[in-house]
């Protein structure tokens, strides 16, 4: 089956993004996306050859203005040429020190490269509710709907009660926006799980929930993937789960395309993710069906370990996985999916070869 990868779209919300791209043959660089489809290598436009999106967010306070006027110029000097140059070493659309070029026919790599990802689970009430029931025992007395009745009321219970649940991720396994995610010949059940990022913009430990979205920069799209089958030790079930292996294969984790300031997204906690696999919808559900919002899970988070720039805090996945639909992922595959304000991501799946 062959598929067009998408290409590149500055749908987002605000007057910019932050993406990671490369030209062919070139090395990835931070670029300062505008919704004219153009983007500034802000390598140049620092005047920092070293410059990532990581670095930025670790001076995120100080260069976030910075970027906002870049954006500015960005969008009304499409056509001028040198005499639109600026202290921070832009020169307008023809320039020689930080030309805007077009988005169309660069590469989108995934736009930070994280030293921690934080993820959550359990944490959309529907999509407990559709796995707690998909995974009953044979045994279980239990109509469906009477277990989803009591599994419903035991979330309520839990968002009022408990605390959140959050385990790590491994950096490793984060892929680009529109790369090939290979299913590891081991994955009997490999899964969706397409959810909202929060990305960290300053360090953040024990802090409070009435402070902890000061220490968030921006906000991204994350593809979760999971193999569902390997989600829980078969050889000792007392371990309970098994992160490591059910999550962090090779490219298990697209990401992106961009990452849109917070100033940009009104409210987080009232956004559409969703996601369709070969252009059936199978995730459609608004960020409101979240347990814990995000100043509960980054705040959380903090009272452990300490979250640094350009660290992910992924937010749990919707209902509409895999294991609902009693579809897992194929070969040849292809999921795309978007949440409201970040633009949208395609990937397909290849089957790992085997020797």
């Amino acid at each position: 089956m062959s598929v067009k990868p998408a290409a590149p779209s500055a749908s987002f919300s605000g007057p910019f993004a932050l993406g990671t791209l490369s030209a062919p043959d070139q090395a990835p660089f931070p670029g300062l996306v505008v919704p004219e489809g153009r983007v500034l290598d802000l390598r140049t436009a620092f005047r920092d050859p070293a410059l990532t999106t990581r670095r930025l967010f670790e001076r995120w306070d100080e260069v976030l203005p910075r970027l906002s006027t870049l954006a500015a110029d960005g969008a009304t000097d499409a056509g001028t040429t040198d005499a639109g140059a600026t202290d921070a070493g832009t020169t307008g659309a023809t320039g020689t020190t930080g030309a805007w070029q077009p988005l169309d026919g660069l590469r989108v790599h995934a736009p930070v490269e994280p030293r921690q990802v934080f993820q959550s689970g359990a944490n959309y009430r529907q999509h407990v509710i559709d796995l707690e029931v998909a995974h009953r025992a044979p045994d279980d007395p239990r109509t469906p709907e009477a277990a989803r009745a009591e599994i419903a009321e035991i979330m309520d219970r839990r968002a009022a009660e408990d605390l959140p649940y959050v385990f790590i991720g491994l950096p490793s396994a984060i892929t680009g926006p529109y790369d090939d995610v290979a299913l590891p010949s081991w994955a009997e059940q490999p899964d969706w799980e397409l959810e909202l990022a929060v990305v960290v913009g300053k360090p953040a430990y024990r802090v409070s929930v009435a402070e902890a979205l000061e220490h968030v920069a921006g906000y991204t799209i994350a593809n979760d993937l999971t193999d569902r089958a390997t989600v829980f030790r078969r050889d000792m079930k007392a371990i309970g789960t098994d992160w490591l292996r059910s999550k962090n294969a090779p490219g298990f984790t697209p990401l992106g395309p961009w990452i849109v300031p917070t100033a940009s997204i009104a409210d987080p906690g009232d956004l559409r993710v969703t996601l369709k696999l070969n252009g059936e919808t199978m995730q459609d559900e608004s960020t409101k069906d979240m347990l814990f919002g995000i100043a509960r899970l980054v705040s959380y988070a903090s009272q452990t370990s300490r979250l640094l720039p350009g660290d992910l805090v992924l937010t749990g996945s919707p209902a509409g996985n895999g294991m609902h639909w009693g579809r897992l992922l194929r070969d040849g595959d292809v999921m795309d999916g978007s949440i409201t304000g970040l633009g949208a991501q395609r990937t397909r799946c290849i089957a790992e070869a085997t020797s």
